[in-house]
């Protein structure tokens, strides 16, 4: 296997689209089986995660590599994207949005399954592409190291996030039955996808933007902070404890 493959762009677009396509999809299928949100509220929403996440992947994006941002044309900020980025500003898109019309139900625990489904599909398209994207990492003789064009064993992030997301699935499908708080399994997702990515940007090369963290550290600490309360109520109900030992 050659990697970047062949038509790599072609592929990575097309997985793109069907990961869209795919996650979209899934949404509206679980909407139908557990929707506590009115149809037009639940669109306005829908809105706002859009515009949210188009505009934090971009800003997030520019900022992984500060040292260019004095030569950011309109182009490059339109093109350079990142998910992490579009969480992070989807998230407070989200939250903006239901301010303006009044909603107060939690509304993120519909799009767990769609997202990860997504990612799986978009990230195989990001390994496709190998060293052409920056979803690869450092040099490394870790035995899963792998040659993703350039001559060089490293560490093939984008195959680590998709074995991430498939253990994700697994979590939630086994906390399924669990009476959570409406928003908390959105809240767990946040939270585990952004420990993953704080964790993984110290393999990737990626410029620090202060104290040596890149924006993706820094946005995913803004997230255990936002958080913060959600953390200590989820560790006292000991949920994913109880969980293993139903299980065994």
């Amino acid at each position: 296997m050659n990697i970047p493959f062949e038509n790599a762009p072609l592929y990575h677009y097309i997985l793109e689209v069907l990961a869209f396509f795919i996650g979209v999809r899934l949404y509206y299928f679980l909407k139908r089986k557990n929707n506590i949100i009115s149809d037009n509220n639940r669109l306005w929403i829908l809105l706002g995660a859009m515009i949210g996440a188009l505009l934090g992947s971009r800003i997030i994006a520019a900022f992984e590599t500060p040292q260019e941002l004095p030569q950011l044309t309109l182009l490059k900020f339109y093109q350079a994207k990142t998910v992490a980025g579009g969480f992070f500003g989807g998230l407070f898109g989200v939250e903006l949005i239901k301010k303006i019309i009044g909603e107060k139900k939690a509304s993120g625990d519909l799009y767990v399954y769609p997202i990860l489904v997504a990612l799986i599909i978009g990230r195989i398209g990001c390994f496709g592409m190998g060293i052409t994207e920056p979803t690869f990492g450092l040099e490394t003789s870790f035995f899963t190291g792998m040659d993703l064009g350039d001559g060089k064993l490293r560490h093939p992030v984008a195959l680590y996030e998709i074995f991430f997301c498939f253990i994700l699935l697994f979590l939630f499908y086994s906390i399924r039955k669990i009476d959570l708080v409406n928003g908390d399994r959105f809240k767990l997702f946040m939270l585990f996808y952004f420990l993953y990515r704080f964790l993984v940007e110290f393999i990737k090369p990626n410029n620090s933007l202060i104290f040596g963290l890149s924006i993706i550290n820094i946005i995913s600490i803004f997230i255990f902070v936002y958080y913060y309360k959600f953390i200590f109520r989820f560790i006292n109900s000991k949920i994913l404890f109880t969980t293993y030992s139903q299980n065994s």
